[in-house]
């Protein structure tokens, strides 16, 4: 049976991280999707984008309501450090509101979850950022979800002006070195539009069986 035969019309979905690289990409393949009927959206401020299967909820994530029947969670929130202010304060989107929306949806009905997690990620990594990721990683784990993937993207890229976000240095200087460099780069380690990381969300999410880890080489197959 073919991914495409066993995957089930009717699908309810629910996103968290819409307005983001990764998520806006997600949100749209959700809603070009046939076998999506329903897409929720978990926001902290209306969304500007309006569609027949759309429903938007603004939500504060410390504190979220019970959600509404899904089948399905792609949990895309995300900030870094330097935007958050605080170690605390990025701790508190990208662990504590990403597990209370998988919490969440699970308890709505949920059986598969998707998570843009990191390269590196490792619940034990000497590295804040990395260790955070892999704490989320490993706390999805336990949520008790009948499959979840993990995508674990080197640097993304994307237009976060058109998205209203500010550039980040790193991520210019890795597409710039990238573009150049790339065939000599290991597949891991160059950078990774967010276009290719929904896609591979948006596919492997409704087929995967227990847990799958989507490494960033494997990420860029996804054209």
């Amino acid at each position: 049976m073919t991914d495409e035969a066993r995957v089930n019309p009717g699908r309810r979905v629910l996103i968290a991280g819409a307005t983001g690289l990764v998520g806006q990409a997600l949100l749209a393949l959700l809603l070009a999707n046939a076998s999506v009927m329903q897409v929720h959206a978990l926001v902290r401020r209306p969304l500007a984008a309006r569609h027949a299967k759309l429903s938007a909820h603004v939500v504060d994530f410390a504190a979220l309501p019970p959600l509404p029947s899904v089948d399905e969670v792609y949990l895309a929130l995300g900030t870094t450090i330097r935007i958050a202010g605080s170690q605390p304060a990025f701790r508190a989107v990208d662990f504590d509101a990403n597990l209370a929306v998988a919490r969440a949806a699970r308890a709505a009905g949920a059986r598969r979850a998707g998570l843009v997690s990191a390269m590196g990620a490792k619940a034990n990594a000497s590295v804040f950022y990395s260790r955070v990721k892999g704490e989320m990683e490993d706390a999805l784990a336990t949520v008790g979800f009948d499959a979840w993937v993990i995508a674990r993207p080197s640097m993304l890229v994307g237009d976060r002006v058109a998205l209203g976000q500010p550039l980040r240095r790193g991520e210019q200087i890795a597409e710039t070195v990238g573009h150049w460099l790339g065939p000599l780069i290991p597949a891991n380690y160059r950078p990774v539009d967010a276009a290719r990381v929904a896609r591979a969300l948006a596919a492997r999410v409704p087929v995967a069986q227990g847990q799958e880890v989507l490494l960033s080489g494997e990420l860029q197959r996804f054209a």
